[in-house]
């Protein structure tokens, strides 16, 4: 597009719903810029608990909307993502001390039927004392519940809806800050500066979404120069990863003393999830980290429940989210609904549409819906088409990771089996984009440590913006929780070497 195009839409943040809404956008026909300040996902996206989930305790402050609405996202997300979306069977063991037996069951119940759940096994209820999944769980809880849910790969996530919206024609910026967003006769002038040159990208659009999750006020005010009815309250959740403590692949969900459910989620294959916590939070979200009471905290639900106790040098690592939830004025942060508001200030013809709120779970809807807020100003863009698209990968037959997997490794019976499963898992079908005409491992170039050779670094760095070394370690591959500090220091100094600099 020349110097002279005006374009669509501008999309401001680089997490879940401002790449969802890049992609519906593009898919849609209009011509879109994503911009981001960092990495894509590289705030609150990246740092949740991993789940697409109705919300079960969502149910108890009578948000049935939002449940209702994230069930049936549930399973569009799993037909749509199943290398990256599995399903994940939680245990909740019960306590007498905490919500009473008939509260659960009438939750669960209403878990089971709200959404028209079709793949997903419904709730069953657990003998902790002869059942396997009790047998982890302290001898006086006898009772307990299994329910289905599905675990996301949530970086990930995000730049498949990058890619896909790249591929349907946006322009991704990452490391590419908004700091300028004026109207003037009709339209916007936005203008971006490429953090890492200094470059200054001036453009002019019809319209401006404001997807800035913790930053949307700062938006609003600092750099669109405009006022919002609207405000965001920010949360913090922390989690922490330590070594898998008991046997199978489901998932735990217990009550703490405060009536907060913590998960204990399997992760990365030998290692397990815990979170999370919700505390007011007032700093910059770029600063946040989890505390040391946190941390405590989460170790002591554990405990609350678990044989094997967990000591604060289990913690291989923490991190720590800023939720931008909407500020419906309740006092408790975990009482403050999970449900996405929409803000459009029309001034001049040029409209503003600020998003607040929202989960990653419900992502796919609010893009859908943040479109159809600005139909009126597009009046020839097409229509509502994400709800059985593929995202990138995602081609799966019938969406079944387990049969495709097995396709993958006949193709590749030089592939170790870790190796095949960790490509699979990441890309789909689209495996073969990243080992290329590879024929056995050494022609999958330098071995980094773990699973990350220099082929599949290569690919990131040529189609899914991998800047730094820490955008493969952290967000696309998480290849740096199985990789020595050693084996880290070398990868960064060679990735600065051979990528950073050449680029």
């Amino acid at each position: 597009m020349t110097e002279n195009t005006i374009y669509d839409l501008v999309v401001i943040g680089g997490g879940i719903n401002g790449a969802g809404i890049a992609r519906d956008a593009a898919g849609r026909g209009l011509s879109v810029i994503l911009c981001e300040k960092d990495d894509l996902a590289e705030g609150t996206s990246s740092r949740s608990g991993k789940l697409v989930h109705g919300g079960l305790r969502y149910l108890e402050y009578y948000e049935f909307r939002l449940v209702r609405e994230a069930l049936i996202e549930r399973e569009v997300l799993l037909n749509s993502a199943s290398h990256i979306i599995w399903p994940m069977r939680f245990v909740l063991p019960h306590s007498p001390n905490d919500r009473p037996a008939w509260l659960v069951r009438l939750g669960l119940f209403l878990y089971d039927h709200l959404g028209g759940r079709k793949r997903l096994p419904g709730t069953r209820t657990l003998d902790l004392r002869r059942d396997p999944e009790g047998a982890p769980i302290l001898d006086q809880y006898t009772r307990g519940f299994e329910y289905s849910d599905c675990w996301v790969d949530d970086a990930r996530l995000v730049v498949l809806n990058a890619l896909d919206a790249a591929e349907k024609g946006a322009t991704v910026l990452t490391r590419t800050a908004c700091f300028s967003a004026k109207r003037d006769q009709g339209t916007w002038i936005v203008q971006m500066r490429d953090q890492t040159t200094g470059e200054v990208r001036t453009v002019r659009a019809k319209a401006v979404i404001n997807a800035a999750g913790p930053w949307v006020n700062d938006i609003v005010g600092r750099v669109a120069g405009s006022n919002s009815r609207r405000n965001v309250r920010l949360v913090k959740g922390s989690h922490i990863i330590v070594p898998k403590f008991w046997s199978g692949q489901q998932a735990y969900l217990v009550q703490n003393h405060d009536k907060r459910v913590i998960f204990i989620n399997p992760y990365e294959g030998d290692k397990a999830l815990i979170g999370t916590t919700d505390i007011p939070y007032d700093g910059q979200p770029e600063e946040v980290k989890a505390g040391e009471s946190e941390i405590e905290y989460l170790l002591a639900a554990v405990n609350r429940y678990f044989k094997e106790k967990l000591r604060r040098s289990d913690v291989i690592e923490s991190f720590s989210g800023v939720r931008p939830l909407f500020d419906d004025g309740k006092g408790n942060p975990s009482a403050v609904t999970r449900d996405y508001v929409f803000d459009l200030d029309e001034t001049g013809g040029a409209p503003l549409l600020n998003v607040f709120g929202g989960k990653i779970t419900t992502f796919r809807k609010l893009s859908e819906h943040a479109l159809q807020r600005l139909a009126k100003f597009f009046p020839k863009m097409g229509g509502d088409w994400t709800a059985g698209a593929a995202l990138p990968g995602g081609e799966i037959p019938n969406a079944d990771y387990i049969a495709f997997a097995e396709t993958l490794r006949q193709r590749y019976p030089w592939m170790p089996r870790d190796l095949v499963n960790h490509y699979g898992r990441l890309y789909g079908s689209r495996t073969g984009k990243v080992v290329g005409g590879a024929t056995s491992v050494a022609g999958l170039g330098r071995h980094f440590g773990a699973s990350l050779h220099e082929a599949e670094v290569r690919y990131l760095v040529e189609n899914e913006w991998a800047r730094r070394a820490d955008d493969i370690l952290v967000r696309r591959t998480k290849q740096g929780l199985h990789m020595s500090e050693q084996q880290k220091a070398d990868f960064r100094a060679w990735f600065e070497t051979e990528i950073a600099q050449a680029a």
